[in-house]
């Protein structure tokens, strides 16, 4: 993994360990005793995510003896807000809807392994494309939660995430399919506060489809910018998401 995103979530692991000390701080008093009896309740969410492209590149070589290789060196937060409707199914288990949207953005670096690092056009050197994505996105989950502990219960989740970007793809070195089928593991801890719960919660996400559009009409004529799709074979999307839900 590379060191920025190591970084990334060691600020999050850091946010979880402060939140988790409030809390033990106000275990004197048992704050909403009969939340979790509910049948059905709901709340919302705001957070950051990380996105990432796990890019597999084939090593292709252009007629000019160019060949391209694309990564992503470092991640910025991206910001997300959801919506939740939570059904009790036994006192460890309850199914979860969190549609909502999720903002951010990849930068993809392509360089020139053959290139030389000094040469005058550094166009044919090192090239960049940045990705903005706009998500609508559906998980859909299974809560499994411990035995509550005075004002704090940890819990686990999974399940899958539909995702649609909905943000419009522009005919750049590499084009994105807008759909994609997410699975989703994640833990994080409900904080029993007076009025409410407030459940900070660590997401990772796996993408499933292969999201490269092979298929570039608009490209034909134009190789200088053909030879970067030509370089990838697949690329699949991955996150790190930090909730913080309010039930």
């Amino acid at each position: 993994m590379k060191i920025s995103k190591n970084r990334n979530i060691a600020l999050i692991v850091v946010i979880f360990s402060v939140l988790t000390a409030f809390a033990q701080d106000n275990d004197m008093v048992l704050n909403r005793p009969y939340a979790d009896q509910k049948k059905l309740h709901f709340g919302f969410s705001v957070g950051m995510n990380f996105q990432d492209l796990n890019i597999t590149n084939n090593g292709f070589v252009t007629e000019d003896g160019e060949s391209w290789f694309a990564d992503i060196p470092k991640h910025s937060p991206g910001f997300s807000v959801t919506v939740l409707a939570d059904w009790r199914i036994s006192n460890h288990f309850n199914f979860r809807l969190s549609p909502g949207m999720y903002f951010g953005n990849k930068v993809v670096k392509f360089v020139n392994a053959h290139a030389d690092p000094e040469a005058l056009e550094p166009t044919h050197v090192l090239q960049s494309q940045n990705i903005k994505a706009t998500y609508v996105v559906l998980p859909a989950e299974i809560k499994y939660s411990a035995l509550r502990y005075r004002n704090m219960r940890p819990y686990f989740t999974g399940g899958v995430m539909g995702v649609y970007d909905v943000s419009k793809n522009h005919p750049d070195q590499l084009r994105l399919k807008d759909l994609d089928v997410m699975l989703t593991v994640g833990m994080g801890c409900d904080i029993y506060l007076p009025f409410f719960k407030l459940c900070p919660e660590l997401k990772f996400c796996f993408g499933l489809r292969n999201l490269l559009e092979k298929n570039r009409p608009d490209l034909e004529d134009n190789p200088e910018m053909m030879r970067f799709t030509e370089s990838v074979d697949k690329v699949k999307s991955n996150m790190v998401v930090l909730t913080f839900f309010f039930e």
